[in-house]
């Protein structure tokens, strides 16, 4: 069997290069969004559900596009015209955004922006575990979390950077976005083109003889969706149906609240496309749609360990990213006035801390996988977890603003970690001809509990732990920690 050639620190480093622009694009998105639509006429409480579009987005897109970027071979290879068409509608959409004439325009561009990262970075993970062999995947999705945490880093802060560096406005008139927002989306779109630039033209693909030599010895059918049985698929989704209705009524006779109706959408909307991917394969239709949504319940053992780790992980950050804000105003500086100069000074705080959580990863990055030649991949990430649920729960109990530094220093490494660690496990186990549609579907179990944590945790909060965001804090940091202690049940032959 055919082996991979051993890439040098470059060759990586250019192969990964245009990730530093996805993440560029999706920090001034997540930056900067809000602020765009309340500028434009949202209230607080229409902004929540103008979000939803962006998960469930890349729910759809991320399986899609990795099902036909296995099966694609160009000019540009197989991953890479996906890098460049989800780069130019990006770009063309960073560039429109901060020109939206309303509200339902903004909200219709941030669709078409999250569908267009979607479709460049969903391949990228792909790409790594198509150019390198085990060994070096570790080192590949490092230097990923390298240029995601740098990317973070300046394209959150871009806009201050335009105001307090070269005296760009960041006010403007009623419903007119700032220039500060305006030039840090077209700088961005600029950023962002050029990085998959240079990745596209400055990498290479193996040709499919090349990637069939090097799996030779891997059977035709691994994973293939006619292993799925016919009535078990059936009755999975009859199952997920009534689940999904028996809930929709429970929120509905309790008056809950509705953001909690997606969750229970959702499982029924899962159901239907089982019921009816049962049914055709049943009759003997052969179609991408079936292959698809019957591979969902096809997932390798390695796989189906690490949802629960990826789940538990991801909860714990969109709870930090949901409620950091309150529960620093609240309970550091004591106010939740949000017209007083205290609250702001503590927003701008948090501001402070998500850089630097950022920034360690961006450090940090290159260290795990020495330390995972030293220990494990498994090892490895589960230290980095248990060190950023240490360093949530452990906001709790600082009372000084600059102390929160050492917390979001924890934070950091778990985020270095869970953007690399993860797929480094997951490559190994997969099927190299499916790569790219597992990678997709890996991508829900980030999906799903940004999800349940903004349906969810507000309701908690409010019940539970009367209206104290730091509590959800608490919540996400064991959370962290239970999935580092959940990832030594993860079967990771190659690491």
């Amino acid at each position: 069997m055919m082996k991979k050639r051993h890439l040098s620190f470059w060759e990586i480093w250019n192969m990964s290069f245009g990730f530093l622009g996805i993440q560029f694009g999706f920090a001034l998105q997540n930056a900067n969004v809000s602020r765009i639509f309340e500028t434009l006429g949202a209230s607080i409480d229409e902004i929540p559900i103008l979000w939803i579009a962006a998960p469930l987005t890349g729910l759809i897109v991320q399986p899609i596009i990795g099902f036909f970027s296995d099966k694609t071979w160009t000019r540009l290879g197989r991953r890479r015209p996906y890098f460049l068409v989800g780069a130019i509608l990006a770009t063309a959409a960073l560039f429109y955004m901060p020109n939206s004439p309303a509200l339902w325009v903004a909200a219709i561009m941030l669709w078409i922006l999250d569908a267009s990262i979607n479709i460049s970075m969903e391949p990228f993970r792909a790409f790594v575990a198509d150019n390198l062999d085990n060994e070096q995947r570790t080192e590949g999705f490092a230097m990923q979390s390298f240029f995601i945490g740098i990317g973070a880093v300046v394209g959150s802060i871009l806009p201050w950077m335009l105001t307090n560096w070269f005296g760009i406005s960041n006010t403007a008139a009623e419903g007119i976005i700032p220039n500060s927002v305006k030039w840090s989306f077209y700088l961005g779109g600029i950023v962002f083109l050029l990085a998959v630039l240079w990745t596209v033209f400055k990498s290479k693909e193996y040709s499919p003889e090349e990637m069939d030599a090097f799996h030779e010895e891997e059977p035709k059918d691994t994973y293939i969706s006619e292993k799925i049985n016919d009535k078990k698929q059936l009755n999975i989704g009859f199952i997920m149906i009534l689940i999904g209705t028996l809930f929709t009524f429970f929120l509905i006779q309790k008056e809950l609240d509705k953001a909690l109706y997606i969750l229970a959408y959702g499982i029924i909307a899962t159901g239907l496309l089982f019921v009816i991917a049962a049914v055709l394969r049943k009759k003997g239709v052969q179609s991408s749609f079936v292959t698809i949504t019957s591979d969902l319940l096809n997932m390798p053992k390695t796989m189906k360990q690490l949802v629960w780790v990826q789940f538990f992980s991801w909860f714990a950050l969109f709870s930090m990213w949901i409620y950091t804000t309150q529960a620093v105003t609240g309970h550091i500086y004591n106010t939740s006035d949000t017209t007083s100069e205290l609250y702001n000074k503590g927003a701008d705080w948090v501001g402070v801390l998500f850089t630097v959580y950022n920034g360690v990863a961006a450090l940090v990055a290159f260290l795990l996988p020495v330390i995972a030649k030293k220990t494990s991949r498994k090892i490895t990430h589960l230290i980095a977890l248990v060190l950023g649920g240490i360093g949530l729960v452990s906001i709790y109990f600082i009372t000084s603003p600059n102390m929160l530094l050492l917390s979001m220093v924890g934070v950091g490494i778990a985020w270095a970690s869970i953007l690399s660690m993860p797929y480094a496990m997951l490559s190994g186990a997969l099927p190299a001809k499916k790569m790219g549609y597992f990678m997709g579907v890996f991508n829900f179990f980030i999906v799903i509990p940004q999800l349940v944590a903004a349906t969810i945790l507000g309701f908690i909060v409010k019940t539970l732990f009367d209206g104290q965001p730091v509590y959800a804090l608490i919540v996400g940091g064991f959370a962290m920690i239970l999935a580092g202690i959940l990832t030594l049940r993860v079967q990771d032959t190659n690491g």
